[in-house]
C-alpha cells in the first residue's frame, strides 16, 4: 500500500514540476503558496545571511497540533535522519537514499548549531546556521561550486558559487495551532549554466518544499490526536 502511495505522490509530484517549469503564472503562485501578505514582507531570523537574491519561495501552512508536537519533526530533518517527508520515491530516482519517518526519533533530536544536514550522500550539506529552540531553525549552504566543497561562513565566497539559506520558523496562532513558515533566499555566480540549471533546481525545490509541509502537517497532526 505505501509502495502504491509513493507512486502515485511521485506522478503528482512530477506533474506539479513540469507545470512549474512550463508555466510562469503556476510558478509564481506557488512560489509564495499558503502565505499571506504579512508574513511575505516580513523579516525572519537568517533573511541576513543571502545579500543579493536572484530566486526564492516562501511557503506557509496551518497544522492543528501545538508548537511543540511540530518542532520535533523539523529536528530531524536530513538524508541519513528522518528525511523530509516530501515525494520520497522521485528523491530516491535521483540516488538521494532517503526514508521519510512517520515517528519522532530520539535520537535525532540532538541537533546544533554546526551540524550538517544532508541532502544526498554525495552533496554538500547545509549547515545549522541559527538555532532558536521551539520557534525558528536555519540552514545555509554555500558551495564551492569549482570543487563542490562547503565554504565556512566566515570566508568570502569564491569566484563561482552557491549562497542559500533555508529557514523553518514556528509560531503558535491565537487558536492555539501552529503556523509554520518555510523560506528559501539563493544567489549564485551570474552565467548562463547556473541561470538555467538553478531555475530548474529551483522549479523542484518549490514543489518538494510544498510537499514538506504537508508532510510534516499530516505526521504533526496524526501524532498530537493519538498523544
Amino acid at each position: 500500500m505505501r509502495k502504491l502511495k509513493n507512486i502515485w505522490e511521485a506522478i503528482c509530484g512530477a506533474l506539479l514540476m513540469f507545470a512549474l517549469l512550463i508555466l510562469p503564472f503556476v510558478r509564481s503562485k506557488i512560489r509564495k503558496w499558503g502565505s499571506t501578505e504579512e508574513e511575505l514582507k516580513r523579516e525572519l531570523p537568517g533573511d541576513e545571511i543571502v545579500k543579493e537574491v536572484k530566486g526564492w519561495y516562501n511557503h506557509a501552512v496551518t497544522i492543528n497540533a501545538a508548537p511543540a508536537d511540530v518542532w520535533p519533526w523539523i529536528l530531524q530533518l536530513g538524508q541519513n535522519k528522518g528525511g523530509f517527508y516530501s515525494y520520497e520515491l522521485l528523491e530516491n530516482i535521483v540516488g538521494s537514499k532517503i526514508h521519510n519517518a512517520d515517528r519522532i526519533v530520539p535520537e535525532f533530536q540532538d541537533t546544533v548549531v554546526g551540524d550538517k544536514v544532508m541532502m544526498t550522500p554525495k552533496a554538500a550539506p547545509y549547515i545549522v546556521a541559527a538555532i532558536e529552540p521551539g520557534r525558528a531553525f536555519v540552514l545555509q549552504l554555500r558551495v564551492n561550486l569549482a570543487t563542490q566543497e562547503t565554504v565556512d561562513a566566515a570566508e568570502p565566497l569564491p569566484q563561482k558559487f552557491q549562497d542559500s539559506s533555508w529557514l523553518f520558523f514556528v509560531e503558535e496562532t491565537v487558536e492555539g495551532a501552529t503556523r509554520l513558515i518555510t523560506r528559501s533566499r539563493n544567489d549564485w555566480n551570474q552565467s548562463k549554466t547556473n541561470t538555467f540549471f538553478y531555475g530548474l533546481f529551483g522549479v523542484i525545490s518549490i514543489a518538494m518544499d510544498r510537499k514538506m509541509l504537508k508532510g510534516i502537517r499530516k505526521r504533526a497532526e496524526v501524532a498530537a490526536k493519538a498523544g
